[in-house]
């Protein structure tokens, strides 16, 4: 692949500032790519900084990170994750896009074959303000206390291997996530859980925003620490309590911006979200989504759920 040099980006930014019209890969995408095996979701932030591109990607999982390589080549953008350090001598993944009719139209090539993705613009949000909500619906109980009525689960060919027993939700293997059948736009939150020594679970707004569940107490507040907006936003403070102890949270979402109380502590106050985060269900950002507990990593019990949807 043939990168730009240095002195062709410092052209374009040049012309850019000069009256030439904007680039138009600039600024952010929600991705959708279709495989045989499902779809895949991706995001993709492209900037232009003191004349240099650079980009911010997600994929799929994990955290959002800065993207190593990042071009264009004639009418295409060019970009890379780089190579897989666990396989050096393995062919990096490289995408390739263009946009057709205000899409973002790409296609990466791995070592393995190639998949197609389309990515299209964000929402664009309003005024929003979770701290000044005025009118509440009426209180859902997404959990009754006896069984899964309501509760699906994410990965069809995994056990489900989540139970109820004396009225406490639990995942008893680290195979699956749970999500509540009703989709929501915004909303508040209630749930109580607790945790085992070095648990690792997530709360899904939307079923796209994760709010990271991590028995972290007594450690600095970090973008992966307990009531994360993951790999984005470090909780203010951490109000986490020991393994093995009921925490509450309260969260209230409203279009992009959220605010969370965790323990009678705010962490987020009104905090934008600025994209979807790892494991996202999908980048559909402007439509309701559900509520998701991730299972497929740690252990976690669960004795109370309630959304309140906000009108």
């Amino acid at each position: 692949m043939r990168w730009l040099s240095l002195p062709l980006i410092l052209i374009l930014g040049c012309c850019s500032a000069a009256g030439a019209p904007k680039n138009p890969f600039l600024g952010k995408w929600d991705i959708t790519g279709k495989t045989v095996r499902g779809t895949y979701i991706y995001w993709l932030e492209v900037k232009e900084v003191d004349g240099r591109l650079t980009g911010y990607f997600l994929n799929r999982a994990g955290s959002v990170l800065k993207l190593p390589e990042i071009a264009i080549e004639g009418n295409e953008l060019v970009f890379s994750t780089g190579a897989n350090p666990n396989q050096p001598n393995a062919t990096k993944p490289v995408h390739r896009a263009r946009i057709v009719k205000g899409k973002l139209q790409g296609e990466l090539t791995t070592a393995t074959g190639k998949i197609s993705w389309i990515g299209v613009r964000p929402p664009k949000w309003g005024s929003y303000n979770a701290n000044s909500v005025k009118r509440f619906g009426k209180p859902i109980a997404l959990f009754n206390g006896k069984d899964l009525s309501g509760w699906g689960f994410q990965f069809a060919d995994r056990p489900q291997a989540w139970s109820v027993t004396d009225g406490i939700l639990t995942n008893h293997q680290n195979l699956n996530n749970i999500i509540f059948n009703q989709t929501f736009k915004d909303f508040k939150l209630e749930v109580e859980y607790r945790l085992e020594n070095k648990s690792n679970s997530g709360l899904y707004l939307r079923g796209r925003y994760e709010l990271q569940v991590l028995d972290d107490a007594g450690t600095p507040p970090n973008i992966h620490g307990h009531m994360a907006l993951y790999s984005r936003v470090a909780p203010s403070a951490n109000a986490s309590r020991p393994a093995g102890e009921w925490q509450t949270v309260e969260v209230t979402l409203i279009g992009n911006r959220v605010t969370v109380i965790l323990n009678a502590q705010k962490v987020h106050d009104n905090v934008a979200i600025e994209g979807i985060t790892g494991g996202a269900l999908d980048s559909n950002e402007g439509a309701p989504g559900p509520i998701m507990i991730q299972g497929d990593h740690s252990r976690i019990w669960v004795r109370k759920v309630v959304v309140t949807p906000i009108r």
